[in-house]
């Protein structure tokens, strides 16, 4: 079995994912009461579907870009559980698992997640070679940037708030086409899902080494 735990904002997210698919996933908004609120609800998920931690075989977790302190805490317990059941830990990044929802749509997909001070996280993604992979390094936008870079019609979806919801939302920005709410979410499932493939492929990632993707305005 494997456990996601998704801290990388204030949407924060568990999953449980095994050989079968997903077999729980929750999501819930967190007023950055990440370290209080993620153990007890990784305990609740556990229970009720009936396991115990030796029954956990690896654990994911998001590596940003995203929220400093919540970025730090589902890392904390996500090496913490790793290395107490002395299992593989797998981060993905959230942009990765923030798109991953749209990897079959034919259009290019630009996944955002707020970075504070009207700034956003920005990474693009399209199909290329029959391969659905991100083109470009993971950057720094405001509201403006992030439309400016929109040059051909594109999906948009993540955490779109305040000046960034309301430019994409006018009409004169056509490449901008939005998802709806529910479609944009960031789902720990996704990130479950990435991970299982990884780790199915026989990766893990280094305890001492993994760390958060922070971002700098360029």
């Amino acid at each position: 079995m494997l456990l996601a735990v998704d801290t990388a904002t204030r949407v924060a997210g568990i999953a449980l994912y095994d050989q079968d698919g997903l077999r729980l996933e929750q999501m819930w908004l967190t007023g950055d009461n990440h370290t209080v609120e993620l153990v007890p609800n990784v305990v609740r998920a556990c229970e009720q579907q009936h396991l115990a931690p030796t029954d956990l075989r690896v654990i994911a977790v998001s590596i940003g870009p995203g929220s400093f302190t919540g970025l730090r805490v589902g890392l904390s317990v996500a090496k913490g559980l790793a290395l107490a059941l002395d299992i593989p830990l797998l981060g993905v990044p959230a942009l990765d698992a923030t798109a991953y929802a749209h990897a079959r749509d034919p259009l290019p997909v630009c996944a955002v997640l707020p970075a504070g001070r009207a700034r956003w996280c920005v990474a693009f993604y399209r199909t290329m070679d029959g391969d659905w992979q991100r083109y470009g390094d993971y950057a720094l936008m405001s509201a403006s940037e992030i439309v400016a870079s929109l040059r051909c019609p594109t999906l948009v979806c993540g955490e779109m708030q305040g000046d960034l919801q309301q430019v994409l939302s006018t009409a004169a920005h056509g490449n901008a086409i939005v998802a709806s709410p529910a479609l944009a979410a960031r789902r720990a499932g996704y990130l479950a899902e990435l991970a299982w493939r990884r780790f199915a492929r026989g990766e893990r990632d280094d305890l001492s080494t993994l760390a958060p993707i922070y971002l700098q305005h360029s």
